[in-house]
């Protein structure tokens, strides 16, 4: 016999039990969810050590245990009941949530797809107290004497054991401990301050002690962040940004080392991540992802967390004013990242077996004559800038670098280290690369990427300081538009114009183009009408213009730096060092490689086996 129609049936109150169950397929996704619940409860009861401990992937148990205030046994039955919690109890509390849980189902719906003990002791109560949960409604939870610490435990035995269809959507045991150890890392990361350990199938994971942002996010994103990463601190009002930022030598192929808190809870928010991206697109082109801790703080009114049921998007009452805010940050972060700035270290020493190629080759090895006149060492860096701003001089001047002497058994310095942090040039190898000598040992530059991106920041600040130029269309474009973007066309004529645009309403559905920023003329006016119009908005001001001006203006610098094989002389190789030190974010060409590396005399000692 089929079963009645739904339509059929009368209208009539679904049961706790369901209703929990229900609440579970939004709230315990996978056991990763799981982790996060307990590991948020865990941080707001004040824990100062967390340990997690898993078994086969979290799916036959999760067992989180914390230091934290503990429950009460009059109390314990309630934290199992659907909409009980002691973090919010009004609308203004709830919308200025101060905590990383507070729906007050997340125990209710684990221990409705769970066999979930939940065993708590407060510090001034003789011993610790236990509750299971339960599946049945004829079934009461008992509280019951328990042994165990000040703090709280909850153990999660076989999940989805009473949903077997969604048992079946789970992955892998290795695939789903990923994500669970992921979690932990997160929230990790979001708290030094806190002590965490994790275990799975009975062998210790990781273990991070209390310890500061620096050395917990070198221990968990790997020595390669650690020693090529920027710090940031930025505030703006009600606005703080803290954290550090990854080289864009240290980019990775995947956006797996990306980490941003919003008051602590981590987020994975389209308009922070489009900010940061946005900021690095100077830098950083093509498909390579950075590497970033990042932190905001701002005032919980401004801020709504409640917008998605994992809580992993929020929503900002000034999403404009937020993403300017950390654009611009990240940005002037970046912008440092010059020779002056980092004292001659911007990116880790590359292995001595590639770093030399003329120790293989060097019968092939072209070096720019010799020199044999002592170069001004009091020439400033301004003069050095105009012997190479119009691109590499003609003249053949045999001028040499003034000679660098280390200190300590490699001779006394001759000349103070932070006022030209490059050197001076000794050689050119290949018509590649410049061999410059400072204070700390050899310096290896790139010049075709180094002069590249010396141009490209010249053009970029000289239209930067001029008016935009725009270009009228003889034939205007005209398109077919939705209401969101004629509406956005006529809210936000000032911008458009700012940007270069002239773009008009001819009827509620049809849209004309008619004029475009000169630089992107031979673009689809269509086409880049609507990323703009999206742009505007989404995020308040257009990136769409921003990234293709900048692609458009490192391909002229890419055309007009000076080419491999090109002979340089003295002058112009130390010109292109004293430039290097004058700009920004020279360390990196415009794709994200480095310029230029530092092979120290303690890291030529060891190529020669020098004092064994």
């Amino acid at each position: 016999m089929h079963a009645s129609s739904p339509s059929a049936r009368p209208i009539q109150a679904l049961s706790d039990q369901l209703i929990s169950q229900i609440a579970a397929g939004e709230v315990v996704e996978r056991p990763s969810a799981v982790v996060k619940e307990l590991l948020e409860n865990a941080l707001d009861a004040g824990a100062t050590h967390i340990s997690v401990r898993l078994e086969q992937g979290g799916v036959k148990r999760i067992a989180i245990t914390d230091n934290g205030r503990g429950i009460a046994p009059e109390q314990l039955p309630l934290a199992l009941a659907r909409h009980a919690t002691s973090k919010i109890n009004s609308l203004t509390e709830l919308e200025n949530v101060a905590t990383l849980g507070f729906r007050g189902e997340a125990l209710a719906s684990i221990a409705s797809v769970s066999q979930l003990t939940l065993t708590s002791r407060t510090a001034d109560a003789a011993h610790a107290w236990e509750i299971s949960g339960v599946q049945n409604l004829d079934q009461k939870s008992t509280v019951a004497p328990s042994s165990g610490a000040a703090g709280t435990t909850v153990d999660v035995l076989d999940l989805y054991f009473n949903t077997p269809a969604r048992r079946k959507f789970l992955k892998t045991e290795q695939t789903e401990f990923g994500h669970c150890a992921e979690v932990v890392r997160r929230i990790a990361l979001s708290r030094p301050d806190v002590a965490f350990s994790l275990t799975h199938n009975g062998k210790t994971i990781d273990h991070w002690t209390v310890n500061d942002i620096a050395k917990r996010s070198a221990h968990i994103l790997g020595n390669e962040f650690s020693t090529a990463r920027l710090p940031l601190e930025e505030t703006a009002g009600p606005l703080r940004l803290h954290g550090f930022i990854g080289l864009p030598t240290a980019s990775k192929a995947r956006g797996d080392a990306q980490y941003f808190y919003v008051n602590g809870r981590f987020v994975r928010d389209k308009l922070l991540m489009h900010a940061v991206r946005s900021a690095y697109q100077d830098v950083l082109h093509g498909d390579r992802y950075p590497s970033y801790v990042i932190s905001l703080e701002l005032d919980p009114a401004l801020i709504d967390v409640n917008v998605h049921p994992s809580k992993i998007e929020v929503r900002f009452r000034d999403s404009r004013a937020v993403h300017q805010f950390v654009f611009h940050a990240v940005t002037r972060a970046l912008a440092q990242t010059s020779a002056t700035a980092f004292g001659a270290a911007p990116s880790p020493t590359p292995a001595p077996s590639s770093a030399l190629p003329w120790l293989r080759e060097q019968q092939q090895s072209t070096f720019a004559p010799q020199f044999n006149a002592p170069y001004g060492v009091a020439q400033s860096a301004a003069n050095y800038g105009a012997l190479f701003a119009n691109g590499p001089a003609s003249n053949d001047s045999n001028s040499a670098a003034p000679s660098l002497h280390a200190a300590g058994n490699h001779g006394a310095t001759t000349l103070p280290d932070d006022e030209f942090p490059l050197g001076f040039a000794l050689a050119q190898l290949h018509g590649i690369f410049i061999l410059a000598q400072n204070i700390k040992g050899l310096v290896l530059v790139d010049m075709h990427a180094a002069h590249e991106r010396i141009l490209y920041e010249q053009l970029k600040h000289a239209l930067d300081d001029n008016e935009l130029q725009v270009q009228p269309l003889l034939i205007p474009i005209t398109f077919y538009a939705d209401g969101m973007e004629v509406g956005t066309a006529e809210d936000n004529q000032d911008i458009l114009h700012a940007l270069g645009f002239d773009i008009a309403t001819l009827s509620p559905t049809t849209l004309a183009v008619r004029a475009v920023p000169a630089l992107l003329k031979n673009a689809d006016a269509q086409t880049l009408a609507r990323d703009v119009l999206r742009d505007v908005r989404e995020f308040g001001g257009s990136r769409v213009l921003l990234e293709r001006r900048n692609e458009l203006l490192g391909t002229l610098a890419c055309h007009t730096a000076v080419r491999a094989n090109r002979t340089l002389t003295a002058p112009e190789m130390n010109a292109l060092l004293r430039q290097m030190e004058a700009t920004e974010r020279a360390d990196q060409c415009n794709h994200g490689r480095p310029t230029w590396v530092q092979l120290g005399l303690s890291d030529l000692d060891k190529l020669f086996e020098r004092g064994r």
